[in-house]
């Protein structure tokens, strides 16, 4: 291949006009792009671009994808080290193409080597001003929300980062059909009070009001991961939170035992199948204390539950909780929404939703989305 000589690089400084997507700290350069669905979105002119990046992990590695002009173009496994990523080539020169490149893989909080960052481009055009969309969508959730599942096989059972993605995640389908950002906050096996294997520390509310709490080491902390984040700096429209699948697995699971003290954690059911009464009471608590901090963090924002992609076991208990929490707090800006549950036709590897379930759950957020947002603009 004949080297483009008109290529020029370009630091993230240098760039100057591009838009970041998803939680993280700005004053970073490199770049670190923390979550799923985090990125960066470009207008460009040019035959040619390409995106410096820097790689590693220990366990998980990340997976990307790419689209040009709201079309999907590419998904691909990244080696670590450091390298440039062929976005397009050959195309026209003079025409401006709308990029955007995505982390697919969820933050890593078993793997604390795993980072992602963007170093700079390399282009022949020019860089343009990214127009903002007119509305912002925060998702909140856990492999659901994370896209686990949404490709492989049906079979496929193993644990890998390929099987995980935003490009089939019902979040993406939202946004990109009502035409607005989104950010997302999620982690496999989290729940609201304790993970599917009563871990209590697997909670997503302890780890929201830091830009990615979902991570730990030296590495992301230096990268800005535990800095608080700025709830100032991105108003989302509508906060879509889908909690609660691991919180009822954790009825059926073992005890949790902390390995330095010994204390256990467990979330108990009734010989007749039914759950303890108080152990209910703490999961409701649970959501109760999270509405409460949403609403404290975000005091405009529209907030949705929306549950049942995988089973209607907490339905009751999460709406009672929203109850109490609406009555106490007289906060009319909350809805309850129930998904479609996932069938035989429409799950995914590792027994998750697959594709066509989150077009389903995203079909039914987005018609209950859509006059809620126009009433706004």
């Amino acid at each position: 291949m004949t080297p483009n000589q008109n290529l020029k690089q370009y630091t993230l400084k240098e760039a100057a006009h591009y838009k970041i997507h998803g939680r993280t700290d700005e004053t970073q350069e490199p770049l670190p792009l923390f979550f799923n669905g985090s990125g960066i979105e470009l207008n460009v002119t040019g035959s040619e671009l390409w995106l410096d990046i820097d790689v590693d992990f220990e366990v998980h590695e990340p997976w990307i994808w790419t689209a040009i002009n709201g079309a999907f173009m590419s998904r691909q496994m990244l080696s670590p080290g450091t390298c440039s990523l062929c976005l397009f080539r050959g195309m026209s020169p003079d025409t401006v193409k709308n990029v955007r490149f995505f982390r697919e893989l969820q933050a890593m909080s078993e793997d604390d080597a795993c980072r992602l960052l963007v170093k700079g481009f390399r282009s022949d055009g020019a860089f343009l001003p990214v127009k903002a969309r007119p509305f912002r969508l925060e998702f909140i959730g856990d492999s659901i929300t994370s896209g686990e599942g949404t490709y492989g096989a049906e079979e496929d059972m193993d644990w890998l980062p390929m099987y995980m993605s935003v490009s089939h995640d019902y979040a993406r389908m939202v946004s990109d059909a009502l035409n607005a950002e989104y950010r997302l906050i999620s982690q496999g096996g989290w729940g609201v009070l304790c993970g599917w294997d009563n871990d209590p520390r697997h909670n997503l509310p302890s780890c929201y009001e830091k830009i990615c709490g979902l991570v730990s080491g030296e590495m992301n902390e230096k990268l800005g991961a535990g800095k608080p984040y700025d709830f100032k700096s991105w108003i989302p429209d509508a906060i879509i939170v889908n909690l609660g699948t691991n919180d009822a697995s954790a009825f059926d699971q073992p005890a949790w035992t902390d390995p330095a003290t010994g204390r256990t954690f467990k979330q108990h059911k009734e010989p007749d199948g039914t759950y303890r009464q108080e152990d209910i009471l703490r999961f409701q608590q649970a959501v109760i204390d999270f509405l409460s901090m949403l609403r404290r963090d975000n005091p405009t924002s529209h907030i949705i539950w929306a549950y049942g992609m995988l089973g209607y076991d907490l339905t009751l208990a999460i709406t009672d909780a929203m109850n109490t929490y609406q009555k106490a707090a007289g906060d009319t800006n909350i809805a309850f929404l129930q998904l479609p549950n996932t069938t035989e036709s429409t799950v995914g590897s590792r027994m998750h939703p697959g594709e066509n379930s989150h077009a389903r759950a995203a079909k039914v957020i987005t018609e209950y989305l859509h006059p809620i947002l126009m009433s706004k603009n």
